[in-house]
């Protein structure tokens, strides 16, 4: 496996933690997008995948998350988020100038690269959303109704198949497992309508993969932000029993593959 070069640069308000991982001579550039509560330190799997089907793979933690710097899980704007990303993006182009750049967000980071794309959707040659939090997110308007946000973590057996995935995910000490911030709850539930109103993504590419059984981000919800936003070149693939954290699943492989061979088809 490729291992992971580690390092910082300054985000909108403070230090971001990167990584990037680059084996041979890479083809194109992939970019991840973690979701809320974890960093990108998770996605070691992911990464390998891809750097062996010719990606030099980039990714970040979110202000607030993982290495980063921040108050924990506070997001008070995700246009600034996008702008962190921008930035890594930036860096990724200048290390492997000419490459074509693939944007994969899972969960918030689905969100986030939605956001991204809308944006900056000329600067990429595809998109892949997994499980991602689009349209309609019934958990941020039922905490938002709360005089007080309960604290109670992510139940982990919602996460995966896989009991292993739970378990590590409870023992990560960068994973963050205490109550949602009321203030990341508005930010989301604002970059939410921002994308529903933010017009669709035209010719860009673009895979949704989701669990069939996510609870914690339910199919029909993120459906309803998809059909928004999804331009002439989409796809998607709902996996049977599948829960919230498809590259974590019990068919990984699986899962990884649709995504390989969906790029294939992109890059040709």
């Amino acid at each position: 496996m490729a291992p992971a070069q580690e390092w910082t640069f300054d985000g909108f308000d403070g230090r971001r933690a990167a990584r990037c991982w680059v084996r041979g001579t890479p083809r194109y550039v992939a970019l991840l997008c973690h979701g809320y509560g974890e960093h990108i330190g998770r996605y070691e799997y992911v990464a390998h995948t891809l750097t062996g089907h010719g990606a030099a793979v980039y990714g970040l933690d979110h202000v607030g998350h993982g290495k980063s710097a921040g108050e924990r899980v506070l997001i008070t704007d995700f246009e600034l988020v996008v702008d962190d990303l921008h930035l890594l993006a930036d860096r990724a182009r200048a290390d492997h100038p000419g490459l074509p750049v693939v944007l994969i967000g899972h969960s918030m980071g689905g969100l986030i690269a939605a956001r991204y794309a809308q944006r900056h959707g000329s600067e990429l040659a595809a998109l892949v959303l997994s499980g991602p939090v689009l349209g309609r997110w019934d958990a941020v308007t039922q905490l938002l109704s709360l005089p007080e946000i309960p604290d109670t973590p992510i139940d982990v057996d919602t996460l995966s198949r896989d009991p292993d995935v739970g378990r590590a995910y409870a023992a990560d000490p960068l994973v963050w497992h205490g109550k949602f911030q009321r203030r990341t709850l508005e930010a989301m539930a604002a970059a939410l309508e921002t994308i529903n109103a933010g017009g669709d993504l035209g010719e860009l590419p673009t895979l949704w993969i989701h669990g069939a059984e996510d609870l914690l981000v339910p199919v029909d919800g993120s459906r309803e932000g998809v059909e928004r936003i999804r331009g002439s070149r989409f796809s998607q693939q709902i996996f049977p029993g599948a829960r919230h954290e498809v590259f974590n699943e019990e068919n990984r492989d699986e899962v990884l593959s649709t995504v390989t061979r969906f790029i294939d088809g992109v890059l040709g």
